[in-house]
């Protein structure tokens, strides 16, 4: 992402201008919008004409609108984004208040205006405009007969690819149906990783799986490197690592990251670091219970009490409609930065996000127990 142009006043209204320059900004994008912003971008809207015999025609024409958002729909497999609103400002093919959807365009720029730009939004700004903030992890996720590619960013975690060919079973004194199968399915996992991985910008490829399945095609991945003289393949061979899994369906990348070997392995990134935060507080949970507090209230009471010293809280949260309640997340997230603590925002597209979702969305390992708090809000509660 590019930032053109950024005019935030005093009050904390203004405006920003953005370049969307690769298809994972279309999801920073979606988490800065909300209802009632005010979207100027350029768009593609039919139009009808009356020529002067009286015959009416229709033409496509481009032009650029300015928005008041109503609805927002992000599509995460192919991200893309569609944001529907009415028009706030005169056009000459667009009447003030006629509906229109806008599907922002990548490297395409668009002006976002806010009457409050809070710390959590420029946040996200900042982080999307980080040119450090790339996809440098890879994932094959497989068994026999499926796998799962997957591209692992700092923000979401990519489906980008999945294979899967039927392989029959082995039968007594033959196996060459199986084996030719098994070679089908290597050769168009292999494929996929030629495809969908960009070996300048990837540090690592895990290839995860269970019992030996990813041994047998990191060996045939290499026996055809050398046969095809694929050179990007044995030129990156140090990047790629053998991992166990339980299955080789997406959800077993969770179990991957948290792998101690691969956790050290990825230590700088992002999504290693999410999981690493999470594992931490279930440990505290089981250890500690007084020391770890999920729930708005709980979580809440606890940063008041200045003990919070790391919050986990999912970006799923700040998409909330409702502004009060928003600015309540908001407030927590500043609270606990003031006092010293740290802030992990965790991406609801990763798999690390969508378990916190499980805890209502945030949580936190405090820096000393304070088991009042939750008895205080166990007997507010019985009050209500």
């Amino acid at each position: 992402m590019k930032l053109v142009h950024k005019d935030i006043e005093k009050d904390n209204a203004g405006q920003v201008t953005l370049i969307p320059d690769e298809s994972e900004d279309m999801w920073h994008t979606y988490n800065l919008l909300q209802v009632g912003d005010s979207l100027r971008a350029s768009t593609i809207r039919k139009v009808q004409t009356e020529s002067s015999t009286g015959s009416v025609g229709s033409s496509r024409v481009r032009t650029t609108l300015t928005l008041c958002v109503e609805t927002i729909d992000f599509d995460s497999q192919a991200c893309q984004l569609r944001v529907k609103g009415t028009n706030i400002q005169e056009n000459q093919y667009v009447k003030m208040g006629a509906y229109h959807t806008i599907e922002l365009e990548l490297n395409r720029k668009f002006t976002l205006a806010k009457k409050v730009w809070d710390s959590v939004v420029l946040d996200r700004i900042e982080q999307a405009c980080d040119p450090a903030q790339k996809a440098d992890v890879a994932a094959v996720v497989m068994q026999e007969g499926l796998a799962n590619l997957v591209l692992v960013t700092p923000a979401m975690t990519l489906l980008r690819a999945k294979v899967e060919v039927t392989i029959p079973r082995k039968r007594k004194g033959s196996c060459a149906q199986h084996d030719k199968a098994l070679d089908r399915f290597y050769e168009a996992v292999m494929q996929g990783i030629l495809r969908h991985f960009n070996f300048d910008v990837v540090k690592c490829i895990l290839v995860a799986s269970p019992g030996f399945v990813k041994d047998q095609f990191i060996s045939y991945l290499f026996k055809e490197a050398v046969r095809q003289d694929c050179k990007i393949l044995l030129e990156n061979r140090s990047k790629f690592m053998m991992v166990h899994s339980s299955s080789g369906h997406k959800y077993s990348l969770k179990e991957v990251l948290c792998d101690p070997a691969v956790t050290a392995r990825l230590s700088d990134t992002k999504a290693a670091g999410e999981v690493k935060a999470l594992e931490d507080f279930y440990k505290m949970l089981q250890q500690e219970p007084d020391r770890a507090f999920y729930g708005l209230a709980h979580v809440e009471r606890a940063s008041e009490a200045l003990a919070i010293d790391i919050l986990l809280i999912s970006d799923k949260l700040f998409r909330h409609q409702d502004i009060a309640t928003r600015s309540r997340y908001v407030r927590l997230v500043d609270g606990v930065k003031e006092n010293g603590g740290t802030v992990r925002m965790f991406s609801s597209l990763h798999v690390s996000g969508e378990q916190l979702n499980q805890l209502s969305g945030v949580a936190a390992i405090l820096r000393f127990p304070i088991a009042e708090v939750s008895e205080a809000e166990d007997s507010s509660s019985d009050e209500d």
